[in-house]
């Protein structure tokens, strides 16, 4: 063991280049492996792990006040399955007048003394928990723009009920089980109670069993049973707070799963590749061993340690890579679904750990099993060249091109060794497809939140409140209007609108809610005015609408009512019932697609009186949207309004995606570098005798670098033109998978973003992968001295 212990160690220190190199590829390998793996366990369901930390309410039930009293609440803590609750606590409605966002709908304040307890731990974000009276606690929902996000410190005024006192937001937090919509001290309730009606309560409670609908179902009934009959309001079940939340987290299953695909082949790929070649490379040495005694099992012993050894070292290093490199990342996910998680997975680490080092002993044993049966007398003989006539064919081609002689010497290798440049031209491949996939996955996220965007400008009921103004000059006074958010004066907003210079078109919004026959709930409703309602929206069939009775949809809604563009459906809106028809199919995200377009005109019937309460300007180019809201402020003083610049904010989910995909893209791109490199040594080493010849016959160093570089041209071409249409069928295919998982089907507008210009680019940068992975080999062959070259053999 002694004699094969110096068998490895030599080997690892003789060939320095090709130990880093193993130990780099496994370690870029490992880490990316680590890091897609477990952001992929981190996604699978993140709400059912936040709910499990912070003890979410199975079911969140509202009483009536008048009906049953505190003490007999509390009691039916002990109905028949349920294993702990919380409460009761007052509550009351509330609406907060008009602020940032315009109308604002009517919130349910808890009075809660602690945000923590048995039954959904409240986590306060920012801030701190109420104390007293006139203070309140807002709940964070990071998946609306900051600029909508509650700020410690901002005044709440409030509509509704009348005479109820002003409130300060002195924190902000999260509740998984999303049970109320603020938090005030108990005594508070009292003065947000409209006279005359009696405060509410609501409980929480854990269940035994909560799984599905019917185990919901029934220890709903058995809550209603230990309590007075009708006192019962209201419940809220888990079921349906996880499903509102789900979107977001199949989104990122695809890509997580399209890099991880990437990752293992390309690991498999290099990996092989590398160990591979450092084995053939010793095959002269193998002779040697075997000359002096050897046997075959201890060759292939000896030739698997040492890929072993780096091998264990890069894949240590790689899993503490991976762990520290999704700390931050899982960092930003907590913030989305409100979850405690490190993202370090135990048996990930393991998983890959293990993983790794089996590719690469199998890899290294096939190859020295394979060199270690030949016979002594044979092994001598091969030497470490290729065989006679490999590639000559290539060389005579390349020799009649109008190219220097270095060059065309270059450009022939890649032929001598087939299988080996085949696998380099895969991972190049494997490198250009990352790219090209990421590039446009993030292009692709940023054009579906493009559509988020209605217009430049935007306009606002009511008069600036707190916080600074768009434009960043000084805060304006709180002075929010105390009569409700009416909407403003439609005649005034749009006489201002378009008397103002750089205007190019305005629509008005209205939002409201109406049903349908087939669906429980309501659907959100926007109608519209002005020529530019369609601006921002992206058709996927059919048309806009064109007048009243026309509506158009996204395909949630059409899934879930089974009509297509062309059926007729009936609404009905304030018991009024209203014909239409869907005249189109949009893409449209917001209500999670459950939403109606149409005119005001549709809702005449029902709703005579009903007025924008927003209005979304566009621009003609050219116009300075800073510029274009302080003239229209100034034309709408005398109207209850104000323009602020639409400025959208990247989503936070996007950014989390964009993180990773840059992230993974870097890696195995380096990766891919990192086997050309390994390829490139392997040829000089085995030319190393012809690299003598050449050098003796005149070839100066920077002819020398350039034959080198030259020998990876035509595998960094290869493998970036079979790369780029790869990434595009993959950016198309996971974009698909994504839009799929949340009932939506993706206009062309987001699905093809590739110019040919950019197409040329990703297909060049193969060859630039390849070049810098030769760049380093290209110099230490130059600097080789012509005697030590011609001695090596």
């Amino acid at each position: 063991m002694s004699a094969l212990g110096g068998v490895v160690r030599s080997g690892v220190g003789r060939r320095r280049v090709q130990t880093v190199v193993v130990g780099l590829v496994v370690m870029i390998a490992v880490t990316a492996a680590v890091l897609g793996g477990s952001l992929m366990v981190a996604s699978m369901a993140p709400f059912d792990r936040a709910f499990a930390q912070q003890d979410g309410a199975h079911l969140a039930v509202r009483f009536d006040g008048t009906k049953a009293t505190a003490a007999q609440l509390s009691a039916s803590a002990r109905a028949a399955g349920v294993t702990a609750a919380a409460g009761p606590f007052p509550t009351a409605t509330i609406t907060p007048a008009a602020g940032r966002g315009g109308a604002v709908r009517p919130l349910t304040v808890v009075g809660r003394a602690e945000p923590g307890g048995p039954v959904d731990a409240v986590t306060v974000t920012d801030g701190r928990w109420v104390t007293g009276p006139g203070e309140i606690v807002l709940p964070a929902d990071l998946r609306l723009p900051r600029s909508f996000q509650p700020k410690v410190g901002d005044s709440l005024a409030l509509d509704a009920p009348a005479g109820s006192p002003s409130l300060t937001v002195v924190g902000v937090a999260r509740s998984v089980s999303e049970t109320a919509g603020g938090w005030v001290v108990p005594e508070q309730v009292a003065a947000l109670t409209a006279p005359g009606a009696t405060a509410g309560y609501q409980m929480l409670y854990r269940l035994a069993a909560s799984d599905t609908a019917a185990q919901v179902d029934s220890a709903r009934a058995a809550i209603e049973a230990s309590v007075p009959p009708g006192a019962l309001a209201g419940a809220r079940s888990w079921l349906t707070t996880r499903t509102n939340s789900a979107g977001n987290t199949l989104l990122f299953v695809p890509f997580l799963t399209a890099f991880g695909v990437l990752g293992v082949l390309m690991a498999v790929l290099i990996i092989g590749n590398v160990v591979a070649g450092a084995v053939s490379t010793g095959t002269h040495r193998i002779g040697v061993l075997k000359a002096l005694g050897c046997t075959p099992g201890q060759v292939v012993r000896a030739y698997t340690a040492q890929a072993l050894v780096p091998a264990v070292v890069g894949a240590l290093l790689g899993v503490l890579a991976g762990n520290l490199l999704v700390l931050p990342i899982q960092a930003q996910t907590n913030e989305v679904y409100g979850t405690t998680d490190t993202g370090v997975s135990g048996w990930v680490n393991l998983l890959v750990l293990a993983g790794a080092l089996v590719l690469v002993s199998v890899t290294a044993w096939v190859a020295a099993f394979r060199a270690g049966r030949l016979r002594t007398v044979d092994v001598l003989a091969v030497g470490r060249t290729p065989g006679r006539g490999r590639g000559r064919w290539a060389a005579r081609l390349s020799a009649r091109l109008p190219l220097p002689r270095p060059v065309t010497l270059g450009l022939a290798q890649p032929f001598a060794r087939v299988l080996r440049s085949a696998t380099i031209v895969a991972a190049i491949a494997f490198g250009a497809a990352a790219a090209t996939f990421a590039v446009g996955l993030g292009a692709s996220l940023n054009a579906v939140q493009a559509t988020e965007s209605h217009g430049d400008v935007l306009v606002h009921p009511g008069r600036p409140i707190s916080g600074p103004p768009p434009v960043g000059g000084p805060a304006a006074p709180a002075a929010p209007p105390r009569g409700g958010p009416v909407p403003p004066d439609p005649v005034a907003v749009v006489g201002a609108i378009t008397a103002q210079a750089g205007t190019r078109g305005y629509s008005g919004v209205a939002q409201t809610a109406v049903t349908t026959s087939g669906l429980t709930s309501s659907l959100d409703t926007l109608a519209f005015t002005g020529d530019g309602s369609a601006y921002g929206y992206e058709m996927i069939s059919g048309s806009w609408f064109g007048g009243p009775g026309e509506i158009v949809v996204a395909r949630p809604f059409l899934t879930a009512t089974g009509t297509r563009v062309g059926d007729a459906v009936v609404l009905f809106d304030h018991g009024t019932r209203i014909d239409a028809r869907i005249v189109g199919e949009v893409f449209n995200i917001e209500s999670r697609g459950m939403q109606i377009l149409t005119s005001v005109a549709t809702l005449a019937a029902s709703q005579p009186d009903l007025r924008p309460e927003e209005y979304y300007v566009t621009l003609d180019p050219g116009t300075d949207p800073v510029e274009y809201v302080e003239g229209l402020n100034a034309a709408l003083a005398t109207v209850d309004a104000h323009a602020v610049v639409d400025e959208q904010e990247a989503d936070e989910i996007i950014l989390v995606v964009n993180t990773l995909t840059g992230l993974l893209t870097l890696m195995l791109a380096t990766v891919a570098a990192l086997g050309v490199l390994n390829m490139v040594v392997l040829e000089t080493r085995e030319r190393v005798h012809d690299l003598g010849v050449h050098k003796a016959l005149g070839m100066t160093p920077r002819q020398t670098v350039g034959m080198v570089v030259a020998s990876v041209v035509v595998t960094g071409l290869v493998g970036g033109a079979v790369g780029v249409p790869v990434g595009v069928l993959l950016q198309r295919l996971t974009v698909t998978e994504m839009g799929s998982a949340v009932g939506l089907y993706l206009p062309d507008s987001v699905l093809d973003i590739y110019q040919p210009g950019q197409l040329l680019l990703f297909g060049l940068g193969g060859v630039l992968i390849a070049v810098l992975g030769s760049l380093l080999p290209a110099g230490w062959a130059a600097g080789t001295r012509t005697a030590t070259a011609l001695r090596t053999e």
